[in-house]
Parts: C-alpha cells; sequence; structure tokens
C-alpha cells in the first residue's frame, strides 16, 4: 500500500530536505547601533561631536523600520543630549548592502542656557553586512535637520559605527 506511514514520511523528508526548498531569509528582530556622531549648524558654522547609541527595528518587512537612538554632543562649554525617532524605508541593494530613508521628530537639550529644542530630521542611512549570516556590519548616515523652535535652526550630521543583529 502507497500510504504507509514509512513512505510519507520518507517523502517527507526528501521534501524537507531538498536544496529547492528555502527557507524565508532571518529577519533580525533589532540591530543595535554604537558609533560617533557629529554635527554642523548651518547658521553659525558650530561643530560638536560625541558618542551615539541606537536602536533598529522591523515593523513592516521591506518597508517600515523604526530607529530610535540618543547622543550626547559636545562643543566648547556645551553639552548638547540628542533624541531621535526615525520612521525608514529600507531597501536592499544586495546581499551585503541596504539603504534607508527616513524621517522623523528629533528632541534635544543643551547645557549652559541652550534649552530645549524640537527639530524634525531627515536621514539617509548605508548598512554593510560583510558576511552572509548578518550579524555583524558597519553603517554611516548622513542627516539634515531643522528646528521647530525660533530662529529655525538648521544642522548636517554624520554617524557611523558597528552594527549588531540580534536574533
Amino acid at each position: 500500500m502507497i500510504f504507509e506511514p514509512r513512505y510519507v514520511v520518507a517523502a517527507f523528508g526528501l521534501i524537507v530536505s531538498s536544496p529547492l526548498v528555502h527557507a524565508e531569509e532571518k529577519e533580525p528582530l533589532a540591530v543595535i547601533e554604537l558609533g560617533a556622531a557629529t554635527e554642523r549648524s548651518i547658521q553659525d558654522g558650530t561643530y560638536s561631536a560625541g558618542p551615539s547609541a541606537a536602536v533598529e527595528f522591523p515593523v513592516i518587512k521591506d518597508w517600515l523600520e523604526i530607529e530610535t537612538g540618543i547622543s550626547p554632543l559636545f562643543r566648547a562649554g556645551q553639552t548638547e543630549w540628542q533624541a531621535d525617532v526615525l520612521f525608514k524605508k529600507p531597501f536592499t541593494i544586495n546581499e551585503h548592502v541596504e539603504f534607508m530613508v527616513g524621517a522623523g521628530p528629533q528632541l534635544s537639550y543643551a547645557t549652559a542656557g541652550g534649552g530645549t529644542k524640537v527639530a524634525g530630521e531627515f536621514a539617509m542611512e548605508w548598512m554593510i553586512w560583510p558576511t552572509k549570516d548578518r550579524k555583524f556590519g558597519w553603517f554611516i548616515e548622513p542627516t539634515y535637520s531643522v528646528t521647530l523652535n525660533k530662529g529655525h535652526e538648521q544642522a548636517i550630521g554624520l554617524t557611523g559605527g558597528l552594527m549588531i543583529a540580534l536574533y
């Protein structure tokens, strides 16, 4: 009889082990980004730099990722703490390179009388995954921001560093 359990098990084993059957690519639960950030004011030319940490997680596969991060930026006589939430659209260039474009709100607080500022931020991010398993990689993210406060201060920035995928 063809429907004997041993034949069903054997057929199932052949189908599952077949190289034609591909498991869906495993998506990380989150990506941690650790690195350095710089920013230059377009109006007065002041420059600040400091460490950066962010976590990015997929919400809708291939359509929406959310990144939230924080950076203390230092310059002479002042420290500015920046936190942002970016909504990004990912594009896979190939198995080693991804590109994302996004925007979102930014909140900053500056010591020494700088006060609190609310801004809109636009970012483009290049992610380089040197290995196929995509556990570690590098990123570089240029940004542009404009404050919603009086004066509408504008700034350009650059963040880069190491990515660690969490599965």
